[in-house]
């Protein structure tokens, strides 16, 4: 076979295989070489195929960058077997994943979460976001990128920069993670490739189909072509486990029989049950009139819809005050640990709860991007960039119902075999609907919406061969607009801020339970002791809103409006960068160095309450930012590469942080005031990075980098929890009284828990990461197919929070490795990868007396394995999640459980095709 035919065939593979986890051959890649002046002559000479061809694609990619880069290239995305984005990036050094419906969700990196990550699309920032459920974070509201909108299946080529350049936008503390669709011009003329697979999850016992194609073409010698790929999945996942929603402290029972001990809030077991679909396409015209000339028009569209029920039989006595909470449980027997935990409790007088919630929600994601470059000469080139990208996330129906049961005798429950999954009896029969009251509908529809508009114009002059001066202006506009509706108040005799959630209309009072309820059991008992009542009855949604027709409910914003709100950012600046490609003595050294302006005008809008009614409020603000850095890469040795950077950089606040609002909510037994603060200052740092890169064989790399980041401003969340009467804010008991409605053990002399955003002195942050690849071709036999690849982070830091206390930053997992052991030849190709996150917090201080909240250490394995028939036709078995990992959550240094819920293991079986 000729070299130019191998080079069609794997490229042709490669791009589909990026594009639509088709995985087939790397498009021709070369290997490390030993000087830059070799490096052109042989790019042609050498082919390398694959999935050890991708790594060793991505590998020279990351030896040639000024900066400290991390890449994912081609089959590496296709091969790893990966529902979206987050997880195809967690195997990169120093990053972490948190997961939603057993799936990734968001990502850290080097310690820091979400909030400090940005994520360009086609080289332009952009934002999708979707739900979850509470204990995920429920609606993101935040900065934060959700992965999950997005199969892995649409791009060719992940990078994410771990170090700043002038170059590169600002908003990043953690990484700025480049995410790259394919064009026609990657691909030699016509490309066609389809795959498809189903998937079979062991603990929801059903089907999920998978499908992908590509369709590319080139025309008029090449100057044109257009390219089209499409991805969809269904899957039906089942979560099923025990919660708490935390754990608080005080007197159970009154009088001589009282026990003053932490219990859990709202001890209960759960079932959610997951409907989701993913859409995805990416579309490209690439037109080259001249040699010096490209125009790219990109158009990428992503929808993800779902439906989620939620269904939960819990005690919510334990998180409720008074006569009606905690205060009327009658303690038969207890045991309470060294700690002052209630491991064991056998109780009277406990109302009982079943609780069905159901969501329905899509995100659409639609981003168009037109880049165009041009070379006046061979010494100058200018590129100009526009762009605009929309997220919509809805989430029309919310809707959970409430049945009660009170006073239940004879209720309890047992931690001391098991402290994750508990023994719980509930003293009557909970399949009975003559045993319960409907007491709560709740309706809350809510919308969050994000938009960027971007234009750019960079050039870039070689003054001379060595140097390069580049720079650039650049005019951003993001808008962000949440609501939230809740039932009318006013519907229900109520004050405009009551809470009408307990507000039973009388013709629905009067219908029979047993019309709209029906019986739910965990599918699997686990290792739920033997006692544990887990089948039982729950409010029936689909039947309810057939009866009672709930949108026919009146709607109002003001018992949500802290929910109801935006925020608008427009900003404006420059850049200019010096990049140099060099010898000191015999020694290469290149780099760069620049400065990088931003001014950035702030608005913000929300509602605060004047007299227990709602007022639109408004706020203002602008800053200015001057951010340099620099790169270094000397090679004192050849194959050996020091880096150095250093660079100035920021974090705008969270977008729930600027609302000049607030809210006070009751949702049940939880009762929160939050309010905003507009006037908060960016999350600002100086980052230093040293690495040394060893490039000892050829596609392998051993590599040690320090970094340091030394944070002088922070944003933290303020949380007290305290009865509302009293309350820091002025805010009179009436609107805590209206707040409550008519919820039982609500009342201003409660506890509440008060939240507020505010800025902090921040701390340091240190760490380092050491990562190890090589294709294992020195072994004997069938054993050098093999390849190994590894990487082990460590990260510390000390941050001030407002309680006066220090702790580690939150989403900052101090230890995280992984690994892949790897096996491929001309037929077939396998590998298993292990994934390991330390434990981190989530919140500091922690709610309801806690002092923290987070979650502790996961390791995930995931394997995959491919068989080639034919050059077209490819075989594949995918594996993940295999040991059915639990993220446990927790509260308290006592590592108290708050949500302990599994999702099952999923494998996929299919095919490649590739023309």
């Amino acid at each position: 076979m000729t070299r130019a035919l191998r080079r069609r065939l794997f490229a042709g593979a490669s791009g589909l295989a990026v594009a639509l986890s088709l995985g087939a051959g790397a498009a021709a890649a070369q290997t490390p070489q030993e000087a830059p002046a070799q490096e052109a002559a042989e790019i042609d000479e050498i082919i390398v195929t694959g999935f050890r061809g991708s790594l060793a694609q991505a590998l020279n990619v990351k030896r040639r960058e000024a900066g400290a880069v991390d890449v994912i290239m081609a089959e590496d995305i296709a091969d790893f077997p990966d529902q979206n984005l987050a997880e195809s990036i967690q195997r990169i050094p120093g990053v972490a994943i948190t997961r939603d419906a057993g799936e990734g969700r968001n990502i850290s990196v080097r310690g820091l979460g979400p909030d400090f990550t940005r994520i360009r699309i086609n080289g332009m920032e952009a934002l999708g976001t979707t739900g979850g459920t509470d204990s995920s974070g429920g609606t993101n509201r935040g900065r934060g990128f959700d992965f999950n909108v997005f199969a892995s299946d649409l791009f060719n080529r992940i990078t994410v920069r771990k170090t700043a350049s002038a170059d590169t936008e600002e908003g990043s503390l953690g990484a700025t993670v480049d995410l790259e669709v394919a064009r026609p011009f990657d691909y030699p003329g016509f490309t066609f490739a389809a795959s498809g697979q189903m998937g079979w999850n062991d603990l929801a016992q059903n089907y999920d189909p998978r499908a992908a194609f590509l369709i590319s073409n080139t025309w008029a010698d090449g100057t044109f072509g257009a390219l089209l790929s499409v991805a969809y999945s269904s899957r039906e996942a089942l979560e099923e486990g025990h919660s708490t929603v935390r754990w608080q402290g005080g007197n159970v029972g009154t009088g001589p029989g009282a026990v003053n001990a932490f219990t859990p809030r709202l001890p209960r077991y759960g079932i959610l049950e997951h409907d989701q679909e993913r859409l995805g396409v990416t579309a490209a015209l690439q037109w080259r009139p001249s040699d010096r000339t490209e125009v790219s028009l990109d158009l990428l569209y992503a929808d993800f819809s779902a439906t989620r029920f939620e269904h939960f039989l819990q005690a919510p006595d334990f998180s409720a005050g008074g006569a009606g909470g905690r205060a009327g449980i009658v303690v038969l027997d207890s045991e309470v640990d060294a700690n002052g935990t209630m491991v064991y409790g056998l109780f009277d007088n406990v109302d009982v709860r079943s609780e069905s919630r159901f969501d329905q929600l899509s995100t659409e994601f639609t981003q168009l991007t037109l880049n165009v470059t041009h070379e006046f000469s061979d010494r100058l080139r200018m590129t100009g960039f526009l762009g605009s990208s929309t997220s919509e996330h809805d989430n029309p129906i919310q809707t959970t119902l409430l049945f009660d049961h009170a006073n239940s005798d004879g209720y309890s429950y047992d931690y001391r075999s098991n402290p994750n999954l508990p023994m719980i009896s509930y003293g009557f029969d909970v399949e009975d609907p003559a045993n319960w009251t409907l007491s709560q509908i709740r309706l809350r529809p809510q919308t969050a919406d994000n938009t960027y508009e971007t234009a750019q114009l960079n050039g870039e002059w070689d003054i001379s061969d060595s140097v390069t001066l580049s720079g650039g202006l650049f005019v951003k506009s993001y808008s962000f607009e949440t609501t939230e509706l809740r039932r009318d108040p006013a519907s229900c005799g109520l004050a405009p801020t009551g809470n009408a959630e307990g507000c039973i209309p009388a013709g629905v009072a009067g219908t029979p339970l047993s019309s709209f309820s029906r019986l739910v059991g965990l599918a699997d008992q686990w290792d739920i002791p033997t006692g544990s009542t887990l089948t039982w009855l729950i409010p029936d949604y689909h039947a309810a809103d057939a009866l009672f027709d709930f949108g026919s409910f009146p709607m109002s914003f003001i018992p949500s409006r802290g929910n109801n709100r935006s925020v608008e950012e427009d900003s404006q600046g420059a850049y200019i960068q010096a990049a140099f490609d060099t010898l000191l003595g015999e020694m290469p050294v290149r780099g760069n160095v620049g400065l990088r302006y931003i001014e950035t005008d702030q608005s913000s809008t929300g509602y605060t309450l004047s007299a227990g009614a709602p007022v639109f409020t408004e706020a203002s603000r602008s800053y200015d930012d001057l951010l340099p850095s620099m790169n270094l890469v000397i090679e004192p040795i050849q194959d050996l590469l020091i880096r150095f950077g250093a660079a100035k950089v920021m974090t705008r606040p969270g977008l729930g942080s600027l609302t000049p609002g607030g809210t006070v909510s009751v949702s049940g037994n939880n009762r929160t005031v939050s309010s905003g603060n507009p006037l908060l200052d960016p999350t600002r740092a100086t980052t230093y990075d040293l690495a040394l890169e060893w490039y000892f064989a050829p596609d392998s790399i051993l590599s040690l980098a320090l970094f340091r980041k030394e944070i002088s401003s922070f944003v933290a969340n303020d949380s007290v929890t305290q009865p509302f009467t009293g309350n820091s804010l002025g805010l009179p008991d009436s609107v805590a009284i209206a707040a409550c409605g008519a919820v039982a053990g609500c009342s201003p002399t409660a506890d509440w828990v008060f939240n507020q955003p505010v800025n902090t002195d921040g701390g340091d942050l240190d760490g380092f990461e050491i990562s190890y690849q090589q294709p294992l071709t020195f072994l004997p036999g069938f054993l050098s197919n093999l390849g190994l690849l590894a990487n082990y982070t460590y990260v510390d830091s000390q941050i001030e929070y407002p309680n006066g206390t220090t702790n580690t930053l939150t989403n900052l997992s101090k230890r995280a490795y992984n690994a892949t052991l790897y096996y491929e030849d001309d037929r077939f190709s396998a590998r298993v990868s292990g994934t390991y996150r330390d434990g981190y917090l989530t919140q500091v201080p922690g709610r309801n007396g806690n002092a923290i909240e987070g979650v502790v250490d996961t390791f995930n394995v995931d394997a995959s394995a491919s068989y080639n028939v034919n050059d077209q036709l490819s075989l594949t078995l995918e594996g993940i999640n295999l040991t059915d990992e639990v993220p446990t959550q927790y509260v308290g240094i006592y590592n108290l459980v708050s949500v302990h819920h599994h999702t099952g293991r999923q494998f996929f079986a299919g095919f490649r095709y590739r023309f």
